[in-house]
Parts: C-alpha cells; sequence; structure tokens
C-alpha cells in the first residue's frame, strides 16, 4: 500500500466514523485529563522508533497518535468499552509504514475497544490486540522550557500540520529571557520573557544566509511563531508554540 492510498484509506475510515454518535463520559471519568503511553502492544507490531499515544484532554473528548497524524474526536463508554466517534486528523506527509500505521490505530479505536483503568496502567484490548499504556506523567513527566533543546516537528497553521523539510533541523533554546536557536536555515537569536503559559518574543533577528526554497519557507514559519505574545504547553517531552492568529510550531526535547 502507498503512502497516498495508505491516506485515502484512512479519510475513508473517518468519513465512517464522523456519521456514528457520541455520549457521555460514565465510566471513564477517570481518564479525563490524562495521557498515557504504550509499554506493550501484542498482536500487532509497532514501527521502529513509535510509541501509540492515547489521551483524554476532557470529558468525553479523545486524541491520539500511532506515529505519524494526530487523531481527535469523541468519545463515551459503555458497557466498559471505549465508544470513539467523528475522528479527525491532521494531513502530514509520512512514510508508507507510519501512515499505514495511523489507519491501524483509527480500524482499533472504532472497534470498541475494552478499557481496564488500575491506577496508572490501562489496558485496552480488542478483537486481536492488545495495547498496555501507562499515564505519561508517570512515565514522561514534563521537561522544563528553559535548558532544553526544542527540536521543530511540525509547522502548525490552525488545525493542520505541516513536516519539516528533510535534512533540516530548526531548534529553539531559552535562557532566562534569551531565546537562541536555528531556523532550519539561518541562526536565530532574540528576547523571549516567560509567563504563565506564554512566551512574549521581541527583537528576534535571524542571519542572511541564503538557502533552498523549502528551508526559506521553515524560516519564515519559524520567524512568524517567534513574535508577540504566545501560547507555550509543554506536555512530557514536547512543546507546542501557538500565537494568536492559530500559527505556531510542534516541537520536541532534543
Amino acid at each position: 500500500m502507498t503512502t497516498w492510498t495508505a491516506r485515502i484509506a484512512l479519510a475513508a475510515i473517518l468519513v465512517l466514523l464522523s456519521a456514528c454518535g457520541g455520549g457521555g463520559s460514565g465510566a471513564g471519568a477517570g481518564l479525563a485529563g490524562r495521557t498515557f503511553l504504550s509499554t506493550e502492544v501484542t498482536g500487532h507490531t509497532l514501527v521502529a522508533g513509535t510509541r501509540l499515544e492515547v489521551g483524554f484532554p476532557q470529558d468525553g473528548k479523545l486524541t491520539a497518535q500511532a506515529g505519524c497524524n494526530h487523531l481527535f474526536g469523541d468519545v463515551s463508554f459503555g458497557g466498559g468499552r471505549l465508544q470513539v466517534s467523528g475522528i479527525g486528523t491532521t494531513d502530514m506527509g509520512c512514510e508508507q509504514a507510519r501512515g499505514e500505521q495511523d489507519t491501524w490505530l483509527v480500524h482499533f479505536l472504532s472497534a470498541g475497544p475494552s478499557f481496564t483503568l488500575t491506577g496508572d496502567e490501562l489496558v485496552l484490548t480488542g478483537a486481536a490486540e492488545t495495547i498496555r499504556l501507562v499515564d505519561r506523567r508517570a512515565a514522561r513527566p514534563d521537561r522544563a522550557l528553559q535548558g532544553t533543546r526544542w527540536v521543530v516537528e511540525s509547522v502548525l497553521d490552525g488545525s493542520t500540520a505541516g513536516s519539516v523539510p528533510a535534512g533540516a533541523e530548526a531548534y529553539l533554546q531559552f535562557d532566562g529571557e534569551r531565546v537562541t536557536g536555528d531556523g532550519g536555515c539561518n541562526r536565530l537569536s532574540g528576547r523571549a520573557v516567560p509567563g504563565p503559559d506564554t512566551v512574549t518574543f521581541s527583537d528576534v533577528r535571524f542571519t542572511l544566509i541564503a538557502c533552498a526554497d523549502d528551508r526559506n519557507t521553515l524560516d519564515e514559519a519559524v520567524l512568524a511563531t517567534l513574535s508577540g505574545v504566545v501560547t507555550v504547553k509543554i506536555d512530557g517531552d514536547r512543546l507546542e508554540l501557538r500565537a494568536a492568529d492559530g500559527k505556531g510550531l510542534q516541537l520536541r526535547a532534543g
């Protein structure tokens, strides 16, 4: 199956799921506000270097990731099972195996796996596969904004996430009220004043090296984000920077 075929198959599944209904939380109330990372998967072999993530950011909502795109939808609980509906996805281009793993996880969740929550461990059991997960806070505590090398993984524009050009590395490092780093082509530095869940950027300057068009585009996306008051969200080793216009960056601790 090609990458495009995997995308088409995933899109078809999402259309079918969007027609299904949601519901209340009930027995799943203990999951709200928590994110879980896979520790063991039986019945399916994960792509090397990937780890499943399933989250319940608020009552009645579900997020998930299988190594490529971010999935999100509605969830209710009945008879000890997850009932997932209205699944949507970002549209990042990924290698074929990761795209197919996205599709597999959508199939698994849409089939209504049973769930068992014991302390920090969540077990999801389907017809042929079982996923064991542990609360993210126990497995991967939040990294500090300051002193961490944050590598850009995707560029955000509303609900769309675009991938970084192959071979390019853009990163940010925060030190006190300063930010330094690289936009993927040019070096950068400027003022970055941290606040509660925000950073206020000003006087951010880039060097002026000529680069290929795709790296210039990445430079421009990074520079556009590092301006004014930007919302900061840290989840384990991931950082999201989001400007008021919905544009931003997703980064991972290097």
